[in-house]
């Protein structure tokens, strides 16, 4: 798109240089989609960011997985249902996503990818909150960080990461081998 615009003279060399150069050094898709706003309409942009869309499960279930953006903040509602975050192969609009729960007799599952950490910081009333990866990262470090904010009441928050590779051979027997 960018190209397009140099082509079409929407854009000056200068600008194009330090367009692709943000592009080239974007980390997040907030970074990218900035750089087009003013290029094109919002239904021909090459990313289409989601605009916080809540989940919620109502005496059921719902389930958001697959490739979608991840807006900075989200918010899962679950009321006597299940709702499920699954956010395997989700691009993360930003390093810091905040997910808002409210949850009373349900269930939210929200499955993370490795290499991302995750902080619960919920309220509960007779209800738990399972898995959290870190009490909070260290200032100043590049990893994504879901942060879970809300209130659980008799319900459950359940965070899962991908499971460790499983060691076939104990220890004892790895170091005997050449």
């Amino acid at each position: 798109m960018l190209a397009d615009a140099l082509a079409d003279g929407r854009l000056s060399g200068d600008e194009h240089a330090e367009r692709t150069t943000a592009a080239l050094s974007a980390r997040t898709l907030g970074d990218l989609a900035g750089l087009t706003t003013d290029l094109a309409m919002p239904d021909q942009q090459p990313l289409r960011l989601e605009g916080g869309q809540s989940v919620t499960a109502f005496f059921g279930s719902e389930e958001r997985y697959g490739r979608w953006v991840v807006p900075a903040n989200v918010t899962c509602a679950a009321v006597f249902g299940e709702a499920v975050l699954d956010l395997r192969e989700a691009l993360l609009q930003d390093r810091h996503v905040v997910v808002t729960v409210y949850a009373f007799l349900g269930r939210v599952r929200l499955i993370v990818p490795a290499g991302v950490e995750v902080v619960l910081n919920g309220t509960g009333v007779l209800g738990r909150q399972r898995g959290g990866t870190v009490q909070w990262p260290p200032q100043g470090s590049d990893v994504p960080v879901i942060e879970v904010r809300g209130y659980v009441v008799a319900s459950e928050v359940l965070v899962r990461t991908p499971p460790r590779p499983r060691r076939w051979l104990p220890r004892w027997r790895r170091e005997s081998l050449p």
